[in-house]
């Protein structure tokens, strides 16, 4: 099929058309990889290409595991499938949504969530740290861990996730956005951690006067004004709240590091991400022993520290 350019009364974006056309898992791959990078989407929200994210719509809109492309690959289609994934993938280059929003879910680590536009998508690096095989290094042990705090939870995911790992932990969420909270309760249900899992809407730290935890975590809002004016339309359609920090991007981050200290045990730590602030943070506290993480796709954007260096 000769591709031309994108635009809302193309030919190309009549559903119907498209579906008349294509019959296999692996027709409706090679579309989105085309009509995403001929329409140059920009990608982020889980998937880090078009071939990837294609990948993904395809499989999640037709409700097949994600990770298990191969069996799939020359599967036929029934009109109605064909149809729907016609549907998502002009509707992604249409609206420029994150594919997650269009779909209604994001993973992290193998574990899925409902998502929608009131959170951003997770894409927490803190996910990777606490899930690597033999754990973080500075938990010596996941079983021992009894108080987690999760601030700006968003859809709550960093929350489940800590309740996953920490088999003996009571986990509080906080999060400024009811929006969000409402998110974070729908995915909260679903994993069946209501007893464990406990959501409180607040200032950071302003709803748990008193408690102590052993291990903190946060990716709060971090992206500096210069970041705010450059964003993709793709990262317009998250709430602005849970992105925006302040001229240097550290506005939260400032507020979190000042007052983790009082809700932390002797023994426990602060495990934060801040995407590019980090030189930033270490100028302002130049005598902090900022511990900075790597990930496979992060250099110096998590870091870690101890109650005793707050």
């Amino acid at each position: 099929m000769k591709q031309t350019m994108i635009h809302p009364q193309n030919p190309l974006f009549d559903a119907q058309s498209v579906a008349a056309e294509l019959h296999t898992v692996c027709d409706f791959v090679r579309y989105g990889v085309s009509m995403f990078t001929e329409s140059e989407l920009s990608f982020g929200h889980g998937t880090d290409n078009a071939f990837d994210e294609s990948v993904f719509m395809v499989l999640e809109g037709l409700h097949l595991p994600i990770d298990t492309l191969d069996p799939y690959w020359n599967a036929r289609l029934t009109t109605a499938e064909r149809l729907r994934l016609a549907t998502l993938i002009h509707e992604r280059i249409k609206t420029r949504k994150p594919a997650s929003y269009l779909l209604n879910k994001a993973y992290i680590q193998g574990f899925g969530f409902y998502v929608d536009e009131r959170v951003i998508v997770p894409r927490s690096f803190l996910a990777e740290i606490l899930a690597r095989d033999g754990g973080f290094s500075k938990i010596a042990d996941y079983e021992g861990v009894g108080r987690v705090l999760d601030l700006c939870t968003g859809s709550g995911c960093l929350a489940i996730l800590a309740a996953q790992l920490f088999p003996n932990a009571q986990v509080d969420a906080v999060d400024l956005s009811p929006d969000a909270l409402a998110v974070a309760r729908r995915n909260v249900d679903d994993y069946g951690l209501k007893d464990r899992v406990h959501l409180y809407q607040g200032d950071l730290f302003a709803p748990l006067s008193g408690k102590k935890y052993d291990l903190i975590l946060t990716n709060p809002p971090y992206v500096d004004e210069e970041g705010m004016s450059a964003l993709t339309p793709e990262y317009r359609h998250e709430p602005a709240l849970a992105l925006a920090a302040g001229k240097d991007g550290l506005d939260i981050v400032h507020k979190i590091i000042e007052n983790a200290g009082q809700f932390l045990e002797n023994d426990g730590g602060l495990l934060c991400e801040l995407g590019r602030c980090g030189p930033a943070l270490q100028s302002a506290y130049p005598g902090k022993p900022f511990l900075w993480l790597d990930t496979e796709q992060s250099s110096g954007e998590v870091f870690w520290i101890e109650k005793q260096d707050l």
